[in-house]
């Protein structure tokens, strides 16, 4: 049986970030990967995505953006490459998946593809995006119905012929009802809770707005309802060079068919809530909070005047139901978020929702990490450019760890 001192469970940018501070700590450790470095960048995005952060957030403990476009926005061939040389030299074990942890003597055993191993700590670093949550009500679909998740969708092309009901106006939802849309098919977007922001604003692009006003950095313990918080959804943001805006103001415009929440299915009809109305006024109060937060920031440094964006003109009332098979309607997209499966994990960290009970990234079980979960300890914790601070405070309490334990014979 192989020791070490360390397992990072994970190779994204959690995992290399993780690896990259323990190794400057002098630290073994071996991080185990399914798949291969950015497996989930490489085969569980769409052909077009680009991420949504610019490229000058790309940034990692030792490693950041080294091109000539720090505005635009990375597509994912280039994401890959950017992590790839991230990983260079670092201790990644790839195609090795690991199938249970459990508590041992000195520390913990993972039970692996590749054989056993036994460590004094571990750091699961496998991130916010685990498994696509799809909703009970999709088993009601007919079988002739396709349906697939943002993780699975690749293109249009791909999809068969006909209409599409896109569910969820977060990121992925939107981006993907336009791109369809765009390709010659009937789309209906049917629109939760969402959190609407403009590209770019008063001269800068929205998230350098933020960090600037101490957005993204904002403390987990400072904020008042933390659970809330890392509930939120995800910025309804689209990166692309010409920094255009994408909301259900420009679906609507381009054609796409916005519509109420999905609360049902029964066969092919689709039943709807009529709350368009509630959900883009609550958008649009979370816009105006923010905006009116960062155009303090603006006034001090004497950006260009512009005036907040405005509220979405009125939609029309949602039907109650739609008839998927009458109106054509051949393919469901569900971009209904993230669950992440713990199955493997043999500890007592769990809570009743099966996510993992931390504080800040520390388990209650002693020598047990986790990293690169959404508002971790700051608001950016999940984001590229926000996953390294937490790595960097989880490997000082790591190596705090290590110094009260025994190294494990071999």
């Amino acid at each position: 049986m192989r020791t070490t001192d360390a397992i990072i469970i994970g190779a994204g940018q959690a995992g290399l970030a993780m690896s990259h501070c323990l190794a400057a700590r002098g630290i073994d450790h071996r991080i185990l990967e399914r798949g291969r470095v950015a497996e989930r960048w490489r085969s569980e995005r769409w052909d077009n995505l680009r991420l949504l952060t610019p490229n000058w957030m790309s940034r990692l403990p030792g490693w950041s953006y080294r091109g000539d476009d720090p505005d635009c926005f990375m597509t994912m061939p280039e994401v890959i490459r950017y992590l790839e040389g991230y990983a260079a030299g670092a201790p990644v074990e790839a195609g090795v998946a690991v199938h249970a942890l459990r508590a041992a003597p000195a520390g913990y055993l993972a039970a692996t593809s590749g054989g056993d191993i036994a460590a004094r700590s571990v750091v699961i670093a496998t991130g916010q995006c685990g498994q696509p949550h799809i909703p009970t009500m999709a088993a009601s679909l007919p079988r002739a119905i396709h349906q697939v998740t943002p993780s699975s969708y690749r293109n249009p092309s791909l999809l068969p012929p006909g209409g599409v009901l896109v569910v969820g106006a977060s990121a992925s939802g939107v981006q993907i009802a336009e791109e369809i849309h765009r390709s010659g098919r009937p789309v209906t977007l049917s629109v939760g809770r969402h959190t609407r922001l403009p590209r770019r604003w008063r001269g800068r692009d929205i998230l350098d707005w933020m960090a600037r006003a101490g957005v993204l950095t904002e403390a987990a313990e400072a904020t008042r309802d933390l659970a809330a918080a890392r509930a939120q959804p995800s910025l309804q943001l689209v990166g692309r060079p010409d920094c255009a805006n994408l909301d259900l103001g420009t679906l609507r415009a381009i054609g796409v068919r916005v519509v109420g929440r999905l609360i049902d299915i029964k066969g092919s009809r689709a039943a709807l809530r009529d709350d368009l109305t509630d959900t883009t006024a609550a958008a649009q109060r979370r816009l105006d909070r923010l905006v009116a937060r960062l155009g303090q920031v603006a006034d001090a440094e004497g950006a260009p005047d512009q005036p907040p964006p405005p509220p979405l003109p009125d939609f029309p009332p949602s039907p109650p139901t739609i008839d998927l098979a009458a109106e054509g309607i051949r393919s469901v997209v569900w971009a209904t978020g993230f669950r992440r499966d713990h199955a493997w994990l043999q500890v007592p960290v769990l809570d009743d929702e099966g996510e993992i009970r931390h504080r800040g990234g520390v388990t209650p079980a002693p020598g047990l990490y986790v990293l690169g979960l959404r508002f971790l300890r700051r608001r950016n914790s999940n984001f590229l450019d926000g996953v390294g601070a937490d790595a960097e405070a989880l490997a000082a309490e790591l190596h705090a760890h290590l110094a009260t334990t025994r190294r494990i014979a071999a």
